[in-house]
C-alpha cells in the first residue's frame, strides 16, 4: 500500500504503463493507442502485457507504435514507416513472406 503523489511521480515508468493499460481494460475501450507500451518493464511483464492486449482487447482496434517487432507479430496489419512516409502496409505474414520488405528486413535484423 503505497500514497500516491498527485503527479505519480512516486511510480516508475513501467507502473504508470501497468496503471494506463488496466485503466483501459476497465473502460472496455473500443480504440487503444499504445506507443511503446513495454519499453520499461522486464520481459516477463512484457509477455503478460502482451498476453493481455491479445485477450481483452481482440474485438478492439489497437494502434501499436513499437519497435520490438516481436510485439506486433500477433497484429492484424502492419504499417511500416521510414522517414515519415509508409512504405508497407500488409499482413505480417505476407510481409515476413517478402525477404526484400522492410519489415522482413527488420525482423532480421533484431
Amino acid at each position: 500500500e503505497n500514497k500516491v503523489d498527485g503527479s505519480g511521480a512516486n511510480f516508475s515508468v513501467g507502473q504508470k504503463q501497468l496503471i494506463c493499460l488496466a485503466r483501459a481494460v476497465l473502460h472496455n475501450a473500443k480504440v487503444l493507442c499504445i506507443d511503446e507500451a513495454t519499453a520499461n518493464v522486464d520481459h516477463e511483464t512484457d509477455r503478460l502485457i502482451q498476453q493481455t492486449l491479445r485477450s481483452a482487447f481482440r474485438k478492439s482496434t489497437v494502434v501499436t507504435i513499437a519497435h520490438r517487432v516481436q510485439t506486433i507479430f500477433d497484429s492484424d496489419r502492419v504499417l511500416v514507416m521510414s522517414d515519415g512516409r509508409v512504405v508497407e502496409f500488409d499482413s505480417p505474414e505476407n510481409l515476413l513472406a517478402d525477404a526484400n520488405s522492410h519489415f522482413s528486413q527488420l525482423v532480421s535484423h533484431e
